[in-house]
């Protein structure tokens, strides 16, 4: 089976004066959810489109699943799904109806649309609205339909522009939780965004583009440990409510946590002062300790300081 990936060498997209991204060097591949994050006007959604050829590059080239996505459109498109912008869905249709006419334009079999629209609105959490006209439906709703649009044909690459942007909380937590489901499916779902809390819940790898220049691409436990100046913080979920001060308590906790605060009932933000490995260390002692950690993940302030240190450092 062929590992999905996506790749720019030297991609650069000029308008006029304006450099809107420069020279472009990145390489991703695996199954994987990768933020694509930077302010807005940083050349995320110029990359996508350069991506999918809805325009071309002033220099360089670009790559899905190794196939070069301007030479040979037709082919590189076929292994990506794609929501740029979110398209507005005509009211009067149904999912079915309109996931029907996107499998046409795709060239999917007849005989195979039942089926796969069937299981594409189970992933996206729709199969109870499938006959429903879309014209009646929330925006978050809507948006799990485009979703569904882009998986129709089963790509192995995933190409969405801010998915949960506008969307209320309710619907970002819904378009948040079909992100992790589609994450278990070995799928590369590059993903671009500025909600900082977005890309610490759902992805594995970060990249940030600032001012048409990639600042860089990591994991983001590796991208807090060469950022971060030896600190940060992470929150722990646990499965039943917890005194933070019990945390605090427990023995072996490193002399570098500096705070725990509660963020809920069953949650704790824990901050260090010290280096990372703190953090390896932390782990293994609260799973030690059977409390029933569920979650445990660099927390957005983390990513917030690091984001905010590289964007505004200039050249």
């Amino acid at each position: 089976m062929t590992v999905p990936s996506i790749e720019t060498r030297g991609l650069t997209r000029k308008f006029g004066s304006f450099t809107a991204l420069d020279h472009l060097d990145l390489k991703v591949e695996g199954g994987k959810c990768v933020g694509f994050l930077g302010p807005n006007g940083s050349g995320k959604t110029t990359t996508l489109k350069l991506l999918t050829a809805m325009i071309y590059p002033t220099e360089g080239e670009c790559y899905i699943n190794d196939i070069p996505c301007h030479t040979d459109r037709t082919a590189a498109l076929a292994g990506a799904g794609v929501l740029i912008e979110s398209p507005e869905i005509y009211p009067s249709l149904t999912p079915n109806e309109a996931l029907e006419m996107v499998e046409d334009v795709r060239g999917i079999p007849r005989d195979e649309w039942k089926g796969r629209i069937e299981t594409v609105l189970a992933e996206v959490r729709m199969s109870d609205w499938a006959d429903k006209k879309v014209g009646k439906f929330s925006k978050g709703m809507k948006q799990r339909v485009n979703i569904a649009a882009a998986l129709v044909h089963d790509p192995p690459v995933v190409l969405l522009d801010e998915p949960s942007t506008g969307l209320d909380p309710r619907g970002m937590s819904e378009v948040r939780a079909i992100l992790r489901a589609l994450k278990q499916t070995h799928r590369l779902i590059f993903m671009s965004s500025h909600l900082l809390s977005e890309v610490t819940e759902v992805c594995d790898e970060v990249a940030l583009l600032d001012h048409g220049k990639l600042r860089f691409y990591d994991t983001l436990p590796n991208v807090v440990s060469r950022f971060g100046k030896d600190q940060g913080s992470v929150d722990v979920t646990f499965d039943h409510p917890v005194d933070p001060a019990a945390v605090r308590r427990i023995s072996g906790i490193p002399s570098d946590v500096t705070d725990i605060t509660p963020l809920g009932t069953s949650q704790v933000r824990i901050k260090f002062s010290g280096p990372s490995a703190s953090k390896k260390l932390l782990l293994r002692i609260l799973v030690d300790a059977d409390l029933g950690v569920v979650g445990f993940v660099e927390s957005e302030s983390a990513l917030e300081e690091i984001y905010l240190s590289q964007i505004s450092r200039g050249e």
